[in-house]
């Protein structure tokens, strides 16, 4: 626990070292995938080209629209293949503060966080998007034709895929306030309704104002939050919130003296 007494300023300094080794990882990840932008953005936006139809094509509407829009797919898939490095960045940052027994899980850590992320956007790309899409369009009527352009379509989608990858870390989530003795597995489980309310709110915050949607993120957020409790359950010690425990620990330790 010797990193908790080292000056704010130090802090800081890790922190932003931490950051920069992020952005770095990032943008070698982005050049490495800037090759190949236009496949990504084909593969990202193919949803919206199916559900406009045989004859539906995305429009761009400045001249730097196509340029930028490559870019910011490269930036996408860079992001994605970072995403090992920016949690195992995470994990070195908040380490000291943990107990010895709870940083062995630092591979784990990164690589459950690294799949449940990937897994999140895999899910609402695969069954969601298609929905959305179709729903949208769905609105078209005699008088008003769905052209809807690149950057838009672009932005809607990496919304979701961050919507969605950010939601699956879940499990993760619940599991660390468990095994760090903030709370239970008992109280996540009792508090299962507010668990509803809080995922229904942020269903509502990061996806389109429909139903589909949002109703797709909140139900995987639910099974997800249910999935963590359980993991909790098997592998969270039956010991004391963290505060008690300490103050356990030093009553003994006056004790003794």
């Amino acid at each position: 626990m010797e990193d908790a007494a080292l000056p704010l300023t130090s802090h800081l300094t890790e922190l932003r070292d931490r950051i920069l080794k992020i952005l770095a990882a990032w943008l070698i990840g982005a050049i490495a995938a800037w090759s190949w932008s236009e496949e990504i953005f084909a593969l990202l936006l193919a949803p919206a080209v199916q559900a406009l139809g045989e004859d539906g094509a995305l429009q761009a509407i400045a001249p730097t629209e196509i340029f930028f829009t490559y870019l910011k797919s490269a930036l996408l898939a860079g992001f994605g293949i970072a995403l090992p490095v920016i949690f195992w960045q995470i994990w070195s940052f908040i380490a000291p503060g943990l107990y010895p027994s709870e940083k062995r899980v630092a591979v784990p850590f990164v690589l459950v966080s690294t799949l449940l992320f990937l897994s999140g956007g895999l899910f609402g790309y695969t069954f969601v998007f298609p929905l959305i899409f179709d729903f949208f369009v769905g609105f078209e009527s005699e008088f008003v034709i769905a052209a809807w352009t690149m950057r838009e379509v672009f932005t809607l989608t990496t919304r979701l895929i961050l919507a969605f990858g950010t939601g699956f870390e879940m499990p993760v989530v619940v599991f660390f306030l468990a095994v760090s003795g903030l709370v239970t597995p008992r109280q996540l489980l009792g508090g299962f309704k507010y668990a509803v309310l809080v995922s229904f709110v942020m269903a509502a915050v990061l996806t389109p104002p429909d139903v589909i949607s949002q109703v797709m993120l909140a139900v995987p957020l639910l099974v997800l939050y249910l999935l963590g409790v359980a993991v909790a359950y098997v592998f969270a010690p039956a010991k004391a919130p963290r505060a008690d425990a300490d103050t356990i620990q030093s009553s003994k330790g006056e004790g003794a003296a």
